[in-house]
């Protein structure tokens, strides 16, 4: 497996002994965790976003494997010091800070993960692959706005931008290089404190059901709190109630 060096985004002061990494989603870029990384900043943390590997700005790799994304955030670390005082992934982003924990426990001191995406149907895979070609080949800013007019301007600007910029072959070889998707054992294997922030499963949720709650009874190191009326975007959903959930944990 080839290591790609991911480029990175900063938030806060840099000398701040808080650090934090942001791991966003597929079909997104470090520069949609703006919310995340301004409120971080405002609480006097260091905060570092990076694209995964064909997104924004990231090396394009030939492979889209969990273990994939997993090693290259692995060996992206804080400048200065050898451990990331929370690791913060979304989706795809959060079950890679899974794997990359599990494979190195003092990587992180803890974790939250953003509606984690850590097993889905084949069915729901699928939607998945087919919701990202759509996003990269013909999303547009008005067809964002009228699904989800609660969100900031920013968020809405920045979601086309990400699909657009991301490589197509990426988005696409992110379901097609992980068939029967599923990181439920790295889930129940963390040893890292972590708190999953889950949308809510009348609106859109990938952490909910029989795989959710088998992984919450397996691993006391894992707590959860539920954003209602969330989706799956919980942070730009719900912004202001995933950032006090976040900083209730961290700080």
């Amino acid at each position: 497996m080839a290591i790609l060096t991911l480029p990175r985004l900063h938030w806060g002061n840099p000398d701040s002994a808080k650090k934090a990494l942001l791991v966003h989603g597929l079909g997104s870029s470090a520069q949609t965790t703006w919310r995340l990384g301004e409120a971080l900043a405002e609480a006097g943390w260091s905060a570092t976003a990076i694209d995964l590997r064909g997104h924004g700005y990231a090396p394009r790799g030939s492979t889209y494997r969990f273990e994939d994304f997993a090693g290259d955030i692995e060996h992206t670390t804080p400048v200065g010091t050898g451990s990331w005082d929370v690791v913060i992934g979304h989706s795809i982003g959060a079950a890679a800070a899974l794997l990359a924990s599990v494979s190195s426990p003092q990587w992180a001191k803890k974790l939250v993960l953003l509606d984690p995406a850590l097993l889905l149907s084949d069915e729901r895979a699928e939607m998945v692959r087919s919701g990202q070609m759509h996003g990269h080949d013909h999303l547009t800013e008005d067809e964002v706005r009228r699904d989800f007019p609660h969100w900031h301007p920013l968020d809405v600007e920045l979601r086309v931008w990400s699909h657009r910029t991301a490589s197509r072959f990426a988005l696409e070889h992110a379901v097609l290089d992980n068939p029967g998707w599923n990181v439920v054992d790295h889930a129940k294997a963390v040893s890292t404190p972590t708190l999953i922030i889950a949308s809510d499963p009348a609106v859109d949720s990938m952490f909910t059901g029989d795989h959710a709650d088998d992984i919450l009874a397996s691993n006391l190191a894992i707590s959860m709190t539920v954003i209602h009326g969330a989706g799956h975007s919980v942070h730009r959903d719900k912004p202001e109630e995933t950032i006090s959930a976040l900083l209730s944990f961290v700080n």
